[in-house]
């Protein structure tokens, strides 16, 4: 099919470049594993030769967290002291969990349906600990504000959402969840994963208490790290049970027997943070911060239009909303094997992502419209061999 004549703000040939993976394949699966870039491969080797030259070399190495706690906090206009490190969501949703009482008359979790297991699961496991939890529903793949209003009451103690749906892309309004938890005295803790780096956050405009994501989708990283942002408002009546020593005020003190908490956000921190993962986690993000969030959502709001319309005109059944506005970079089709699908397409040059009934597409700055169009046809061709 015909494609429409537009281009991002930026040189995107160039960026492509940078990207060897484009030589060969059709990278559409941002929601799951961005690729590699000539600067994240570069940081990674920076690592390895500190690491062969000198030796250990610690004092640079906790320079280069600092670094990439910096570039996140750039992301979400926030401070660096107001970072912590982990090494996944999960972890930093645990040490979240860890710090809420749950012993009083505030036991209840309100969390979505939306959520990635792992956050659900997180949520579940404080059950000992005295935590009810309140679910709210998903309704033809998306989630209406209203259910918050039914599902956050006086007995709430923390609002669990998603900023993004990994199933569909569909995207909420974390100003609004958050405005809503705390009119009834609720903390808000937002999962981006899916959303940060291609949709702008701005967690003082929106209030949150909590912001997790991680660097291997569009923060153009690699698995084994995760940042999560505290509302220092808050960071100070928060004692994380999940912990270590470097959440401790000195790390370097090395007191066994004292238990005292960083003034930040870094009090999260746990033990040794991973190191060469945030060498290329800086250098993603760094990525990111060059080309401006502003300047890649709106060329990925061309590319979802695309992406919509193109797969309607080949008959394909989108998953959730088609109101771009309210969606992440991730467009997601029904299918009938979504794993099948995923294996055919990648025999044919296309990386997707399946999931559960879907296949879903997510392209990030540096994709075309001829890759858009190339994915589709191969999406339609293989979807129903």
């Amino acid at each position: 099919m015909p494609t429409t004549v537009a281009a991002p703000a930026y040189d995107i040939a160039a960026w492509r470049r940078t990207i060897p993976l484009l030589e060969s394949l059709i990278p559409m699966n941002n929601c799951s594993q961005a690729p590699q870039t000539d600067r994240t491969r570069a940081a990674a080797e920076r690592y390895l030769e500190s690491w062969n030259g000198a030796g250990m070399d610690w004092d640079s190495w906790m320079d280069e967290v600092a670094h990439a706690k910096a570039e996140f906090a750039r992301i979400i206009n926030a401070s660096p002291s107001d970072i912590a490190v982990f090494g996944s969501v999960s972890e930093a949703t645990s040490a979240v969990a860890s710090a809420i009482d749950f012993s009083g008359k505030r036991r209840t979790v309100v969390v979505t349906e939306a959520e990635f297991p792992t956050v659900g699961h997180v949520w579940l496991a404080q059950q000992p600990r005295g935590a009810a939890l309140r679910w709210v529903p998903t309704c033809e793949g998306m989630i209406d504000l209203a259910e918050y209003d039914r599902a956050i009451d006086d007995d709430t103690a923390i609002v669990s959402a998603c900023h993004g749906y990994y199933l569909n892309g569909f995207a909420q309004d974390v100003a609004a969840i958050a405005q809503r938890a705390h009119a009834r005295g609720a903390l808000a803790y937002i999962d981006a994963y899916q959303s940060l780096g291609t949709v702008p956050v701005d967690v003082r405009a929106a209030d949150v208490d909590f912001l997790a994501a991680g660097n291997l989708k569009f923060l153009m990283g690699v698995p084994g790290i995760a940042f999560l942002y505290v509302n220092p408002a808050i960071v100070e009546r928060l004692k994380p049970a999940v912990t270590g020593w470097f959440g401790r005020e000195n790390p370097f003190a090395f007191d066994i027997k004292r238990l005292d908490w960083a003034p930040t956000a870094a009090r999260f921190d746990a033990g040794t943070p991973p190191v060469v993962n945030a060498y290329i986690a800086r250098a993603g993000m760094e990525i990111i911060n060059e080309i401006g969030v502003d300047a890649i959502r709106e060329w990925l709001v061309v590319l979802g239009r695309h992406l919509i319309e193109g797969g309607r005109a080949r008959g394909l059944t989108l998953h959730g909303t088609d109101d771009i506005a309210r969606k992440t970079a991730t467009t997601a089709f029904v299918v009938h094997d979504s794993h099948h699908v995923e294996v055919a397409m990648r025999k044919r040059g296309v990386l997707p992502s399946a999931r559960g009934p879907v296949i879903r597409l997510a392209p990030h700055f540096y994709n075309t419209l001829n890759d858009v169009d190339t994915a589709l046809d191969t999406l339609a061709a293989v979807a129903n061999v």
